[in-house]
């Protein structure tokens, strides 16, 4: 009773884990699209729940027959309900095996949104959920677990490197390749060859990280759930804890020496690459190999994704193909490499043992598992491309797929950026040290408009750094001016000679928030408001703000009907 108890309890975490890729794959798209990301990774779980039982299930933990390939299906769950849910001498109820077998097909299925993501129709998505859940998953899944030909061989797979994520991650490849870049990723020439690879970053770097923790979280489920003593869970708590931390270092490490600064959606990534990666053989490996695997993980996720993305041009998102299809890959044979027979699982790996059959066994797996999932998948979206089903018009796809698929005009309605976090950096006296060499007048040019005969008053208006508001605002007090209108604003380009990164590719211009203040003078000199805003906003670097003079013909307050100079008077 208590093993199925906790049993049951990571079956839960696993659950929980669909939080985590909504979360991630939201923060590493667009904002246009989070509504889309968050109904696609819920209703691949609830389409897959009504298939899985009616078909996959069985299919997957089903009698053996047709020589391990296959399940048996039946009708128990409907038919014999009280057999079902009955606890037997040994072993499980059914319907325990039921609900921790379903969480991990909805894990395989959600894997395919994100590297989708953005330009997929929905109901394409719901067509797929249904098919992996129903036929595609199940069937690899009794080879390994279901008491098929791959388990009666000795083939390892404790938790689903090679049966879950492996095949989620070929799905996405396939998927991904097949449906095409998003518009404006890749730059083409009239031969359509590629010649240039634009960034695209996603729009919340800590939905992101608020993702990751809860699949990290959820992991200790997804490969504890089925620990049998106390011994095993805490060695596979031990190794699921070391490999991605050991992989989120490396990529730490080997991104700030390529790019100069540390990646962090990189190194996010990188801790799902080693959670993947270790997850095969979480019960075989000691410390030591839990981590070589993750090193190796952080390593392989950086390579996969740039080669993905510089060289062969397939558009991923949210790297869901170097986290979970080649990290899958390298877990299932690290099983054969690094097993220690000191381990809960009892394997030998070539590097404990010096014998390879292990390692023989994990690699035939993973090429018939391989074979399987990409002959399927291949065909299974070639046709849906083939019949005009797969892809979203390239209108709805620019507009975003929130409004044109659900009727969503924003996810974030009503939602507007907040700048009391800034004011901090411009209480009192403080001014912004001066730490570039370009001159102030390239710094912070100000531009004057034609004038017209019989103004009487000046507008200024500065665009600028949002973090520099409560600096000024403080100087233009300090001045004598007391009213101001603040407007959040969006510059759009990038500083010169100045390249940034994002997963390594080079972003060269993009939209960057940027605060705009309007403030109309008449007593107060209008080149002491210049001078004191080029005081406040100067860093010595390009892109500290831009101040525009105009000739204002007059000024009405609405509420008292006062003009020119009385309406811009406080007091009453």
């Amino acid at each position: 009773m208590t093993v199925e108890f906790w049993f049951l309890i990571g079956a839960a975490l696993v659950f929980w884990m669909q939080a985590g890729f909504a979360m991630v794959e939201t923060g590493f798209t667009r904002a246009k699209n989070a509504g889309n990301i968050i109904m696609k990774n819920l209703m691949d779980f609830c389409i897959g729940t009504v298939v899985f039982s009616l078909l996959g299930y069985t299919l997957m933990m089903g009698e053996d027959t047709f020589f391990g390939l296959i399940g048996k299906p039946n009708l128990d769950l409907f038919g014999r309900f009280k057999e079902f849910i009955a606890s037997p001498a040994e072993g499980f109820s059914g319907s325990s095996y039921f609900v921790f077998n379903l969480v991990f097909c909805a894990t395989t299925a959600t894997i395919v949104s994100g590297a989708m993501a953005e330009r997929t129709k929905f109901s394409a998505y719901c067509v797929y959920s249904a098919v992996i859940s129903l036929v595609i998953y199940p069937i690899e899944a009794h080879w390994i677990w279901g008491g098929g030909w791959l388990s009666q061989l000795g083939f390892h797979d404790y938790a689903g490197s090679c049966a879950i994520h492996m095949v989620g991650g070929i799905a996405a490849l396939v998927g991904a390749a097949v449906l095409g870049p998003r518009i404006g990723k890749y730059v083409t020439d009239k031969e359509g060859r590629v010649t240039k690879v634009n960034a695209i970053p996603g729009h919340s770097i800590p939905l992101g990280a608020l993702g990751v923790f809860i699949l990290w979280l959820g992991w200790y489920g997804f490969n504890g759930a089925a620990a049998t003593s106390p011994s095993e869970l805490s060695s596979i708590f031990l190794t699921t804890t070391i490999a991605p931390s050991v992989a989120t270092c490396a990529t730490l490490i080997l991104t700030w020496i390529k790019n100069g600064k540390p990646d962090v959606s990189m190194c996010l990534n990188a801790s799902l690459a080693g959670l993947v990666a270790v997850t095969a053989g979480c019960d075989a490996f000691d410390a030591v190999g839990a981590a070589a695997v993750g090193l190796v993980a952080g390593i392989l996720v950086v390579i996969v994704v740039e080669m993905l993305d510089l060289k062969l041009h397939i558009d991923d998102p949210v790297g869901a193909v170097g986290v979970h299809c080649a990290n899958g890959v390298w877990g299932t044979l690290a099983v054969g490499l690094f097993a220690n027979p000191d381990a809960p699982a009892g394997l030998s790996g070539l590097f404990y043992t010096g014998s390879a059959v292990q390692l023989g066994k994990q690699a035939l797996g993973f090429v018939s598992v391989a074979a399987w999932a990409t002959v399927t998948m291949l065909v299974f979206f070639l046709i849906l491309k083939k019949i005009n089903f797969l892809r979203a018009e390239p209108a709805d796809e620019l507009s975003g797929l929130d409004v044109s698929e659900h009727g969503l005009p924003s996810a974030y309605a009503d939602f507007m950026p907040a700048v009391d976090k800034y004011a901090e950096f411009g209480t009192g006296e403080h001014i912004t040290a001066v730490t570039g060499t370009t001159p102030v007048a390239e710094a912070v040019p100000v531009r004057r408009e034609p004038t017209f005969d019989g103004h009487k008053f000046t507008k200024v208006e500065i665009v600028f750094k949002e973090e520099r508001l409560y600096a000024l605002k403080d100087a233009m007090s300090k001045l004598g001016i007391t009213g101001m209108t603040v407007s959040h604003v969006m510059g759009y380009g990038m500083q010169k000679g100045h390249t940034e990164f994002y997963r390594g590719v080079a972003v060269e211009t993009d939209l960057r928030p940027k605060v705009q203040v309007d403030i109309v003078v008449s007593a107060i000199p209008v080149r002491d408001v210049i001078e004191t805003a080029k005081k406040v906003l100067y860093t010595g670097h390009i892109g500290d703000g831009k101040i525009f003079v105009y000739d204002v013909e007059n000024v009405v307050k609405v509420r008292t009907g006062e003009e020119g100079y009385d309406a811009l008077q406080d007091v009453e």
